[in-house]
């Protein structure tokens, strides 16, 4: 091999990337150390970057139908900003301060159901094992003193609750940290929003300063694809949780079962969570109401699993799954690994995540099919 001065230049680069490679196996757990540190130090901009893109999809289409006057073209994007941050919350006002204090209303009164309830089943027993009287005598001296549960249950919470926040400094220093990455996430959300265009083309500056022509391009074809991907599972997540929601209240109304306004909204927001978040909503309803009537339970039992049939197969194919581009198997094995991995979090990236490789993978392998069939020889 001919040592010119291109060949010594590729030698040194290979040296450099090899000692590098070297160094950093040997000083991995400082290199994860300093790579835990900045996201840190980035966790309120990248918690920023998330509120802007999913503001950004019911931004865009109330900016897309916004009329305004020649002179309000300015005024454009601040109101459909405005519009949007009132619509989101609209809506977590609906499920804290409607959905949470109905529950808690709820759970409150348990305090009296649930001995009427086991008082209940104690009788049914007692008259379904009649013919035993050994058994019948055995439970009717079951008794359970519910006031002293209760407030055993309520010491061991307050307890547990106290070992785990021994430390109010550090439970406030976590709270307010908290309270100030959001805030300063928000704002930076705000800002992107705003000057989404100026960004955007900066970004694809510095791709073309930096990049070839060809790998430009690619990059900014992978970029739309993830943004569109996104943005249709966000959009297509949210309208099959409120027909799902509709559903339910409309279902219940109709048959008269209780909590019909508070399942609704709950499953509502908890279906949100691909394909398991709606059975949340299940077992508080089930739970609920199999204090008060166990045949009100089980006919929401039964309602529960036809409407989720009906949603499996008919609704969410064609609102979430068609939108995404990916079939039923894979959506199910994205939530499952997901849901392992980063659980609710990576449930809700992973559809839209493996949607975007999908669609990476069956392009190249398209693609390289197209160039062995010109490749081979004609017989």
């Amino acid at each position: 091999m001919e040592l010119n001065s291109e060949t010594m230049k590729k030698l040194r680069g290979l040296i450099l990337f090899t000692v590098a490679v070297v160094v950093a196996g040997i000083n991995y757990r400082v290199l994860l150390g300093l790579l835990a540190d900045l996201l840190h130090i980035a966790s309120p901009f990248l918690l920023g970057a998330a509120i802007a893109f999913v503001l950004n999809v019911p931004m865009r289409n109330i900016e897309s139908h916004m009329v305004t006057w020649k002179k309000g073209k300015r005024l454009k994007r601040p109101l459909s900003l405005a519009l949007t941050i009132l619509l989101v919350s609209g809506a977590l006002f609906l499920v804290v301060f409607v959905v949470a204090p109905q529950l808690l209303r709820t759970f409150l009164s348990l305090q009296k159901s649930i001995p009427l309830f086991f008082a209940g089943l104690q009788k049914e027993a007692e008259h379904m094992f009649a013919n035993t009287p050994e058994l019948v005598e055995y439970i009717s001296r079951l008794e359970i003193d519910w006031p002293k549960l209760l407030g055993d249950f309520a010491e061991f919470l307050k307890n547990g609750a106290g070992s785990m926040l021994n430390s109010a400094f550090s439970a406030t220093a976590s709270l307010v940290s908290g309270v100030s990455n959001f805030a300063i996430g928000f704002i930076f959300a705000i800002y992107i929003l705003l000057q989404k265009e100026t960004l955007s083309r900066q970004a694809g500056n510095v791709l073309k300063a930096f990049l070839p022509e060809g790998e430009v391009e690619r990059v900014q074809r992978i970029a739309q694809l993830t943004e569109r991907t996104f943005s249709s599972f966000l959009t297509g997540q949210c309208m099959e949780a409120v027909i799902l929601g509709a559903m339910f209240l409309v279902t219940m109304s109709v048959l008269r079962l209780p909590y019909a306004l508070l399942i609704g909204v709950l499953i509502a927001f908890t279906a949100l969570i691909p394909i398991f978040g709606a059975f949340i909503g299940l077992g508080v309803g089930v739970f609920l109401m199999l204090m008060e009537s166990p045949v009100d339970a089980l006919v929401f039992t039964i309602v529960f699993f036809v409407l989720q049939q009906i949603e499996g197969n008919l609704i969410y194919p064609h609102v979430v799954g068609g939108s995404v581009g990916l079939p039923s198997i894979w959506v199910l094995v994205a939530v499952t690994v997901g849901g392992s991995m980063m659980g609710i979090v990576g449930m809700l990236v992973f559809i839209p995540l493996c949607s975007v490789l999908y669609s990476l993978l069956k392009g190249e392998v398209r693609a390289r099919l197209r160039e062995k069939e010109k490749a081979e020889p004609m017989p």
